[in-house]
């Protein structure tokens, strides 16, 4: 019998396969005219949302994305993968640039009080930022417990038992719902939404809300002083013997 809620984070980035490019005042990178798409491991936790739906372990999986009027496009994705609802929290330019994930978790963690959830799922990072730190900060803001870079899960009457992706191998955790679980490259291969339901999904209404509406605070709390190229990789070296390997490592100081 289906009786979880799942609220599924869904953020805009630029898409893996661009090549990133820093604008010229090294204030952050270029992302006017540049392809975006629904980060990797977020589409990984619509994936396993819908998973759960299809095994009647959620009854009702809604999508939400924070950003600007663009954002709705990953939405439409979500929807077209087999979310049930939607809901774009607005946030205006300027307070875009500088959102940061402590801003995503307090607006993640009080929809999902509002509308009574009781699992979120989220991908393990964005491959923008890389920061790792939304679900952990939205699970320790709602106060629930966290299961974190999930290879596998497995519902167990009011519990879920999570496989993790650990540096050691791997480690498998019980954690009470309600939770919060970030997933990790591993856990499912995520659908290609067909015709159809890109179509429906055009259709679907999207529930349009503020920070200002759910009382958020987004004035910045990490100043962002420079964004640069990471340095040129040097040209290697190819050498004839293992003797000549040493040689070349001693000069360089490598050993």
């Amino acid at each position: 019998m289906a009786n979880l809620r799942a609220l599924v984070g869904c953020k805009r980035v630029i898409d893996y396969a661009v090549k990133i490019r820093v604008k010229p005042d090294k204030s952050g990178v270029v992302t006017d005219g540049v392809k975006h798409s629904l980060n990797p491991f977020d589409e990984i936790a619509v994936e396993e949302a819908v998973r759960m739906k299809e095994k009647s372990l959620v009854s009702e999986i809604i999508a939400v994305s924070c950003g600007p009027q663009v954002c709705q496009e990953t939405l439409r994705t979500a929807l077209a993968m087999g979310a049930d609802r939607a809901i774009h929290v607005d946030i205006d330019p300027q307070a875009y640039q500088t959102m940061q994930p402590i801003h995503v978790s307090k607006i993640l963690a009080k929809l999902a009080t509002d509308e009574k959830v009781n699992l979120v799922i989220l991908g393990k990072q964005a491959i923008d930022d890389d920061a790792n730190q939304t679900a952990q900060m939205t699970a320790a803001i709602l106060n629930w417990p966290q299961a974190t870079f999930a290879s596998k899960v497995e519902k167990e009457n009011d519990h879920l038992k999570v496989t993790r992706e650990v540096d050691g191998g791997l480690e498998t955790i019980k954690v009470k719902l309600p939770a919060v679980m970030s997933v990790d490259l591993r856990l499912n291969e995520p659908r290609y939404a067909t015709l159809p339901n890109i179509m429906k999904a055009k259709k679907k209404p999207i529930e349009k809300k503020t920070p200002g509406d759910l009382g958020i605070d987004m004035a910045p709390r990490i100043e962002v002083i420079s964004v640069e190229e990471p340095p040129t990789r040097e040209a290697g070296v190819k050498v004839k013997d293992v003797d000549e390997l040493l040689q070349k490592l001693h000069d360089l100081k490598r050993i």
